[in-house]
């Protein structure tokens, strides 16, 4: 047996690789059909292919039987962890930690000002050769919440600062204190909602944020307030979200959504007040740069026996 680990990145173009392992490359093919690189049995670390269907991530897992390491480049880990079953136990699962802040936390800032700054309404109005001046809000004095205060809403917070935002409130699974302040457990939205002008969504999908905001969430959102999700589709009730569209009463920018792909003729398309990006949080021209590096940083420690950054579990534990 060897001990191979698979990249969907040619290992040729990923410098400082450490010795010691058989590099092959897998990235999945377009629908999950393209041939293994090699034996399951022998992979020992998996890195899962990026933007890559969930039967195409997933095809290899049950026939690596000696996998020690399972590695995305993702910060969301859902859809291994909705697999776990296909996995052999003692196997640990690391996600993306620090890929994507930067690009994802660009992103949100960008759909939060086009949003507020009327943007895709002067799109529409320049295809149309019309002047569509006037009044529109400005992110300067806003509150803003943010839902998620890990490595993603942290690196949003740290651009919503040049903006002379009004005040910033942080929202986590668990209390905390940090240098910016304090952060609010899940339990306190409730009180939270009614003062924020923006919403931002930056929380793991899982049991406790899926359908988080529901009909009740948006109820509490002041008029006018604009929910921004960079996170998983799921953690928004869509057709609760549909209704508060609807009235007019707040408005919404999703990078993300429930069903993802949106499919055509869905009624989120035609909602008013909704600006749609396709899940483009990520894939940035930053993300290569930083996952190579989080690859090398990984598998150096691997094959020196050391402990793994960003473990999220280990199978069976």
């Amino acid at each position: 047996m060897t001990a191979d680990v698979w990249l969907p990145i040619p290992p040729d173009e990923i410098d400082g690789l450490p010795e010691g392992f058989t590099y092959r490359f897998w990235d999945g093919g377009d629908r999950g059909e393209q041939e293994f690189p090699g034996d399951p049995a022998d992979c020992v670390c998996y890195v899962v292919p990026y933007m890559k269907s969930m039967p195409a991530k997933i095809r290899p897992l049950a026939e690596m039987v000696h996998l020690d390491v399972i590695q995305t480049l993702t910060a969301g880990v859902d859809d291994i962890l909705a697999n776990l079953s296909s996995i052999a136990p003692g196997v640990r699962l690391c996600n993306a930690r620090g890929v994507h802040d930067a690009s994802t936390a660009e992103l949100a800032l960008t759909l939060i000002l086009a949003s507020l700054r009327g943007v895709p309404d002067f799109v529409t109005a320049q295809q149309a050769g019309h002047w569509a001046a006037g009044f529109r809000p400005a992110l300067a004095d806003r509150s803003v919440l943010i839902v998620g205060y890990g490595a993603i809403g942290a690196a949003v917070e740290d651009r919503l600062v040049p903006f002379e935002v009004a005040r910033v409130a942080r929202v986590a699974r668990s209390a905390r204190t940090t240098e910016r302040g304090p952060v609010h457990p899940l339990a306190d939205l409730p009180a939270l909602l009614p003062d924020a002008d923006v919403v931002v969504l930056a929380t793991p999908l899982d049991a406790s944020t899926r359908g988080l905001v529901d009909a009740d969430f948006l109820a509490r959102m002041k008029d006018g307030a604009l929910l921004v999700n960079v996170a998983r589709g799921a953690i928004v009730d869509t057709k609760a979200l549909l209704a508060e569209l609807d009235t007019g009463r707040i408005t919404a920018a999703l990078d993300v959504t429930d069903p993802e792909p949106l499919p055509p003729g869905h009624p989120l398309w035609r909602a008013p007040g909704v600006l749609i990006s396709p899940h483009v949080g990520g894939p940035s021209s930053a993300f290569e740069p930083r996952a190579k590096r989080l690859l090398v940083s990984q598998l150096s420690r691997y094959a020196a026996g050391e402990p793994l950054d960003n473990v999220i579990l280990t199978t069976g534990e």
